[in-house]
């Protein structure tokens, strides 16, 4: 039961040919749809910490404020 050579050669292309598909979709990326992200993330952070310290220093007015009375 052996397979002849052309069989085998017309498997290992295929599979070639579609490990060769997979690679270029894994490898084709658009740098600025990365540097956008990166931007949005750094001002949501800036954004989240903005709100936290405004907030810590609301707490911190209102217990200095509640103190005094």
């Amino acid at each position: 039961m052996k397979k002849s050579s052309r069989e085998i050669n017309l498997l290992d292309i295929s599979q070639m040919e579609h490990k060769g598909a997979r690679s270029d979709k894994i490898k084709t990326t658009d740098i600025n749809i990365l540097l956008n992200r990166v931007k949005l993330t750094k001002k949501i952070e800036f954004k989240k910490k903005i709100i936290f310290l405004s907030l810590l220093l609301l707490t911190v007015g209102l217990v200095g404020i509640f103190s005094l009375i």
